[in-house]
């Protein structure tokens, strides 16, 4: 796909945003009954499905540590979620490499140290993909660990950049990331101290280009840690009314 069907003479995309747009977001915390804590994420026609179980006693009880808990990351992929209808395997690599970076980003919020010898399983369900599935499944992340009461320091929000035609662009889609054209990377921060927990680049990024594309991932974040605060905010309080009627 070249350039100019990417991003239109006007400065608009190929959905109609403009380049420092976020996609839609709708979110919701508690969606499943059976879990310890629950989150649907769904951003532009991406959406996720996370589910938390835990603290519990680890699986592989040679794995427990004495001082704290360990983290277990699992993500799968929906047949349907892509046009190429093909089921993949939990040993997939791609799989795999999104799994391990997502534990590795939520290891350092996670305050793990209040459950020792006990194991916190994340479970990531791609229903369909439409680019940034790697920020959808950590903004999912959150909503799910927080639902569960799991203790972090902070949020992670995370999000894409990338840049069209000398045009920094904010949270690509799939057309904008098959682009090989099209440099993007996705950064995961905590928004009370700025700090990045995660960055990952699908694509060679000009090292002029780095500073303002992280610059407005960065943006990104910000703007996504409003939607989930108050997502959060909105479902404490259905759970505050629930159990106050049941009193």
């Amino acid at each position: 796909m070249s350039r100019l069907e990417l991003l239109s003479p006007e400065g608009l995309r190929v959905d109609g945003r403009r380049a420092n747009e976020l996609r839609r977001i709708a979110c919701k915390q508690s969606v499943l009954s059976d879990a310890d804590g629950s989150a649907y994420y769904e951003q532009g026609n991406t959406k996720v499905l996370a589910t938390v179980y835990g603290p519990c006693e680890p699986r592989n009880k040679g794995q427990a540590l004495h001082d704290r808990c360990i983290v277990h990351v699992e993500f799968t992929v929906a047949p349907f979620s892509t046009s190429e209808r093909r089921q993949r395997s939990r040993s997939d690599k791609r799989l795999l490499e999104i799994a391990s970076g997502i534990r590795q980003a939520f290891e350092a919020v996670i305050i793990s140290t209040t459950y020792p010898r006990s194991e916190i399983s994340i479970y990531l369900h791609l229903l369909q993909d439409d680019g940034g599935n790697l920020q959808a499944c950590i903004n999912a992340t959150t909503l799910a660990l927080i639902d569960a009461g799991i203790p972090m320091t902070d949020y992670i929000c995370a999000c894409s950049a990338g840049y069209i035609d000398e045009t920094p662009m904010l949270d690509l889609n799939h057309l904008e990331e098959a682009s090989f054209e099209t440099p993007d990377l996705t950064i995961a921060v905590l928004p009370r101290s700025g700090k990045a927990t995660l960055l990952q680049m699908e694509s060679r990024l000009p090292a002029d280009r780095l500073e303002e594309t992280l610059h407005l991932a960065t943006e990104g974040c910000r703007q996504i840690h409003k939607l989930l605060d108050a997502a959060v905010q909105e479902n404490t309080g259905e759970l505050i009314l629930k159990y106050a009627n049941a009193i």
